[in-house]
């Protein structure tokens, strides 16, 4: 899936086309008021931030006396990182978009900071209490889908980078979790975590509320906007429909993803 994202990016017309058209919708909305906020959320998955943050789900699962899942955390955000920056020089190929605002050097691809993020929340998922699992994926799907759409209205990285960066931070976690689940079923912890919330199934209906209540949230966000200045916020709409389909897309498979995470591991 990986390399299959990676050709279609670079090597089918029709997604080239579409990656260039969101990327232009999310670059039409700068403004220097909006950048000054965009920088700093794109910014809490630069290097030196990145650290302090990674080091909260460890801290977590080593205060939950869980060693194993902190292990696996850590090395899920490692891995993936280290794996984007290598896929970037090695699959680098130039990629022309039409015109200023940006300029998106050849080896953009995955981001970085997209791997970042998505590595950084499927960590905190995974360290969670089972009882807060929900709540923490809804929070860190947020988070996700707030740094990738600041830096693609920064112009830093083409949408399709975004995905691979996706891929690559899901691919580890599920390494990550695999591994993990097996080395508990060779051999069980018998200790209990230090936890009050940690214990005890959550069902369907509880893992999906809270993501839920973000769907709604930014369903209302929307209407918000749109009620703000509906006569710009059609005009743009219906100048960038792929733009807004793409971002559309991306909240989706963020959100997906997290959900999917905080399910399998509704019962552990």
């Amino acid at each position: 899936m990986l390399a299959l994202s990676w050709y279609a990016a670079f090597h089918i017309g029709f997604v080239r086309r579409a990656d260039h058209n969101i990327l232009w919708g999310f670059a039409g909305l700068k403004r220097p008021g909006l950048d000054s906020v965009t920088r700093f959320t794109a910014g809490l998955c630069d290097p030196q931030p990145y650290v302090f943050l990674a080091a909260v789900p460890i801290l977590v699962a080593l205060v939950r006396r869980r060693p194993r899942a902190a292990v696996t955390v850590g090395l899920i955000m490692l891995g993936a990182n280290v794996t984007s920056q290598l896929l970037k020089p090695l699959w680098a190929l130039p990629r022309a978009f039409p015109g200023p605002p940006v300029f998106i050097v050849s080896g953009s691809w995955p981001s970085g900071h997209a791997t970042a993020a998505m590595a950084l929340a499927l960590g905190a998922v995974i360290a969670a209490p089972p009882r807060l699992r929900p709540g923490v994926g809804a929070a860190m799907a947020a988070f996700v889908v707030a740094v990738c759409y600041s830096f693609l209205e920064l112009g830093w990285h083409y949408p399709s980078d975004v995905l691979g960066g996706f891929l690559v931070a899901t691919n580890w976690a599920l390494l990550g979790a695999a591994v993990l689940w097996w080395v508990d079923a060779r051999h069980p912890v018998r200790r209990r975590e230090l936890s009050p919330t940690g214990g005890g199934q959550v069902s369907v209906g509880e893992a999906l509320a809270p993501m839920g209540v973000l769907v709604l949230g930014a369903l209302l966000l929307a209407g918000v906007i749109a009620l703000a200045r509906p006569h710009a916020v059609i005009a743009y709409a219906s100048v960038h429909k792929t733009f807004i389909a793409g971002a559309a897309m991306i909240g989706v498979l963020v959100m997906s993803v997290a959900t999917a995470a905080t399910l399998a591991l509704r019962r552990s």
